[in-house]
């Protein structure tokens, strides 16, 4: 039915449309992944000013007409994030988080907790560099599948169910593998099965600590996952990422 929509949404990315428009893609908390358009928005008198930016945390009305887009009609800054915006990495780092937001959840489905979680990477971004961390980015990844209802087993043998010489990952398998069902895994050594475990147990601030051969083969095991059973690949994780061993104080979002 047409008509007005209020709702917060994190801008996941804007792209310029004509000549003054932008088109936007948004998370909300209660109707998913939204598409809407920013009318004259790069008008230098536009009323919006520079609040429909990626990253922005906002307050918005939009109106639902026959299309598919809907329109903004109204955008009030809940927070823009600003600091992270001043570090290349935080930036790189917030940019991967709205880009895997974007893939595993593309359809207007409302995930609340999903939204939430976008907003709690982007609160400890903008707090400082010290959290744009590669460890911090799968800690985020792995939380996401947990909200897909991807989670991995890692508890268990995901072939036989054996919790005894847990020594491989497959995607496939949706978890971890024992010696006698490793046939399809990779080598998941104890330190990157521990941090699985542990960043699945703890909020996002307290990214538990691991070498960077352990986070490699974590961010393999959290894009096998993805890929095999939501059918989505995660980009890589690198460039922009610090990968030093990280570990965060406790108590937060």
């Amino acid at each position: 039915m047409a008509g007005p929509i209020k709702t917060e949404a994190v801008v996941l990315r804007s792209i310029r449309y004509g000549e003054a428009d932008r088109v936007l893609h948004l998370y909300t908390p209660h109707r998913g992944r939204i598409g809407a358009i920013a009318k004259g928005v790069r008008r230098a008198r536009s009323r919006f000013g520079g609040r429909l930016e990626p990253f922005f945390r906002l307050r918005l009305v939009l109106y639902e007409g026959r299309g598919d887009l809907l329109t903004v009609t109204s955008a009030e800054t809940v927070s823009p994030y600003a600091h992270l915006r001043d570090d290349a990495g935080a930036l790189d780092a917030a940019a991967r988080a709205c880009d895997a937001v974007a893939r595993l959840f593309e359809t207007g489905d409302p995930h609340p907790e999903v939204f939430n979680l976008l907003c709690n990477e982007l609160t400890l971004l903008d707090e400082g560099a010290t959290h744009a961390t590669h460890a911090n980015a799968l800690a985020f990844r792995l939380k996401l599948l947990v909200a897909a209802g991807l989670t991995p087993q890692l508890a268990a043998c995901a072939s036989c169910g054996a919790r005894e010489h847990l020594a491989g990952f497959s995607g496939a398998a949706g978890g971890v593998v024992c010696s006698a069902c490793e046939a399809s895994a990779f080598p998941l050594e104890e330190d990157a099965h521990a941090f699985l475990v542990n960043a699945l147990g703890r909020p996002l601030r307290d990214v538990p600590a691991a070498s960077p051969r352990a986070l490699r083969q974590a961010e393999r095991a959290i894009g096998e996952t993805a890929e095999h059973h939501a059918h989505v690949r995660l980009r890589p994780l690198g460039a922009g990422i610090e990968s030093r061993p990280t570990a965060v104080t406790a108590g937060g979002p």
